[in-house]
């Protein structure tokens, strides 16, 4: 949906038009089910709080206040708020079941490297869930949902340069932190007796 015919909507929809409504349902539903899964990991639970988003956005849609953002850094706030109070809610942060969270590239021609991709993958989520949620919701943001640095900065409430630097600081630890593990597997598959 092209931005005009994104503000048209949300125009009508906040004049009680349940059809317009609809239309930015369907525009967005897809990338706030996605943003929610790769926060919480389960699926069940975020087509329950992917829900939760919509019906809250349609409740208060009628007070929405126009602050130069595009809807889904609105939709995005929501979603963000709903998670944050999950994760309290169940006082952890659960692992995506690596079989969950995304189809895998196999090589049936060559199995070992459809396992040594599945190795590297999970190496990665471990990582990626023990960062905190700003940098988790950074990294989904532009991997999942491709989103440039200024539209995230929306979302986020930071400036464009802002994200640059946490997407700089959240590359480096990453980096970091998968460079410690590697050396951890390497110093376990030694025999040093």
């Amino acid at each position: 949906m092209p931005v005009e015919a994104d503000e048209l909507a949300l125009n009508q929809a906040i004049q009680g038009d349940r059809e317009a409504f609809g239309q930015l349902y369907e525009q967005y539903v897809s990338r706030i089910y996605n943003y929610i899964y790769y926060r919480i990991g389960n699926m069940h639970e975020a087509e329950d709080l992917t829900a939760r988003v919509f019906f809250r956005a349609m409740r208060r849609i009628s007070d929405y206040q126009d602050r130069g953002l595009p809807v889904s850094a609105w939709l995005y706030r929501i979603a963000h708020n709903l998670v944050a109070n999950w994760h309290r809610d169940r006082g952890r942060r659960p692992e995506v079941p690596l079989d969950e969270s995304t189809t895998l590239i196999t090589h049936p021609e060559h199995p070992e490297l459809t396992m040594l991709y599945s190795e590297e993958r999970e190496g990665l989520l471990k990582v990626i869930r023990k960062l905190p949620a700003e940098r988790q919701q950074l990294l989904i943001l532009k991997f999942v949902e491709h989103l440039s640095n200024a539209e995230i900065g929306q979302i986020m409430g930071r400036t464009e340069g802002a994200v640059k630097s946490l997407y700089h600081r959240t590359l480096l630890t990453l980096r970091s932190d998968m460079q410690g593990r590697q050396v951890d597997e390497l110093t376990r598959n030694v025999d040093l007796t």
